[in-house]
């Protein structure tokens, strides 16, 4: 349990700002997406919608989208030792101010008070989640189209800890994705914490923080004093709304399948153990089963793999997971020797035809992480192939890497953005995963709704980390 006070001075957001917060992977919505999901967001008390997701919900309005925000509380035990408000007239304020914030973010009309009791959300969890489903039944369509909007989970506060439970619940049980938006963690929390490490970046433009910065601005019960008199004080500090002031916003994002996978009636996700029996089936029903000769857009994946490479030449490179070589046929005129391996050996008679003109080419039968090829490389190709790993296998996969890697080598990382059925990652956090975890200097990137392409250079100096 996390124990903190409003008066804290907590983490200052110079440290949060020299953490790499600003470069974790952008969440993989395009504007057309966001524009036909439907959004039901949670608040447990006036100010969180601002504070949290005021950016997020200023962009759904631009766009069109459909959004239907729940305020559980009024918020009416922010000042419990207030000289000059009652709770009751409190409540009355900060409702007010709630609806002006949403006039501000566009979604008048767009809102419904719980009127469920500050402070005691903990007792009121079926009624929260009877309420949650019943707006997402207001809502109607694929369910994976919907996404619920909420506190984070592990936030400290005890109605944000309530409401992200109970929302993570409802969202696994009906498949929708889920945006965690955490407030009073930037308090408490500091950047050594893991959990931020592995969230997802929501760029906000101009207009989208001129709205959020608004929207703050309308709360003035909780960000100017009441009165003069003690136990009227601001409830948040400049330095704790600094937080608030970036030109992004960040969650905890869950995406549909994600959800899904860890649920008890789920079965246990696939390791690297089941790599070689699920990928000898699947390249036994096809000598192409992902179309990778006829694709367009593998086609063109391929070729945008090869020029985000900052080397015309690399004297020895090894390629993960080369399935049926056709990358690897492409990565040959830029290697001096280069070794491909994958788990499927039925996969690798196929790759053998492919690859019998080229003689600087060797493949081997190999199931990564556990085992490893020797050598030293100035090339690792990772294509398509981390998110087939459990992420402690990830990790060892990139203390493989690292080790195996020559001084100002290329570490090149292209993945499929969507959720990957059956297993842990996908192509976002494993690149985040790789970039916290190795902090090497990202020598290019290219993202899109689809795929998400990056080269990362070793440093010269072994011992010198990316700034």
């Amino acid at each position: 349990m996390v124990t903190f006070a409003h008066t804290d001075r907590g983490t200052d957001e110079t440290d949060w700002a020299a953490s790499g917060l600003a470069t974790l992977a952008e969440m993989a919505l395009d504007p057309q997406e966001l524009s036909a999901m439907r959004f039901v967001v949670l608040a447990a008390h006036p100010d969180d919608e601002s504070l949290g997701a005021g950016g997020l919900l200023a962009l759904l309005h631009a766009l069109g989208a459909n959004v239907e925000v729940l305020l559980c509380t009024a918020g009416e035990a922010s000042h419990p030792a207030s000289a000059t408000m009652t709770p009751g007239q409190l409540a009355a304020i900060r409702l007010d101010e709630f609806a002006a914030a949403m006039e501000v973010l566009g979604l008048t009309g767009c809102w419904r008070f719980l009127g469920l009791p500050d402070g005691g959300l903990n007792d009121r969890t079926l009624e929260i989640s009877a309420r949650l489903r019943e707006a997402i039944t207001r809502h109607p369509g694929n369910p994976e189209q919907l996404a619920i909007v909420a506190p984070y989970r592990a936030d400290g506060h005890a109605d944000h800890d309530v409401l992200g439970a109970t929302a993570a619940d409802v969202a696994r049980e009906g498949g929708h994705a889920l945006l965690e938006y955490p407030i009073w963690y930037w308090l408490w929390a500091s950047p050594e914490d893991a959990a931020w490490q592995s969230w997802a970046r929501l760029p906000l433009g101009l207009e989208q923080q001129a709205a959020k910065k608004a929207a703050m601005a309308v709360h003035a019960s909780q960000v100017l004093p009441l009165s003069e008199l003690a136990g009227d004080e601001a409830l948040l500090s400049v330095g704790f709304l600094a937080h608030f002031q970036r030109a992004f916003e960040t969650f905890a994002w869950t995406r549909p399948g994600a959800a899904a996978a860890g649920s008890a009636a789920q079965s246990a996700p696939h390791t690297s153990a089941d790599a070689q029996r699920i990928f000898d089936a699947v390249h036994s029903t096809s000598d192409d089963p992902w179309q990778y000769t006829t694709r367009w857009y593998e086609r063109r994946k391929r070729t945008l793999t090869l020029a985000a490479l900052p080397q015309e030449k690399y004297q020895s490179g090894l390629e993960i997971g080369c399935s049926i070589g056709t990358l690897t046929a492409e990565l040959a005129g830029r290697c001096v020797s280069l070794l491909a391996v994958d788990a499927s050996s039925t996969a690798l008679e196929l790759a053998a035809q492919r690859l019998a003109p080229y003689p600087g080419v060797s493949i081997r039968q190999l199931t990564l992480p556990a085992e490893w090829p020797k050598g030293r490389y100035d090339l690792v190709v990772v294509s398509e192939v981390g998110y087939y790993l459990a992420p402690v296998e990830l990790e060892r996969l990139l203390t493989r890497v690292e080790a195996a890697m020559a001084p100002g080598g290329t570490l090149l990382l292209c993945h499929w953005r969507h959720p990957v059925s059956g297993w842990e990652l996908d192509g976002d956090s494993v690149h985040t995963l790789a970039r916290n975890r190795l902090r090497w200097r990202t020598a290019a990137l290219y993202q899109e709704r689809d795929f998400v392409l990056e080269a990362l250079e070793a440093p010269t100096d072994p011992g010198t980390l990316e700034a």
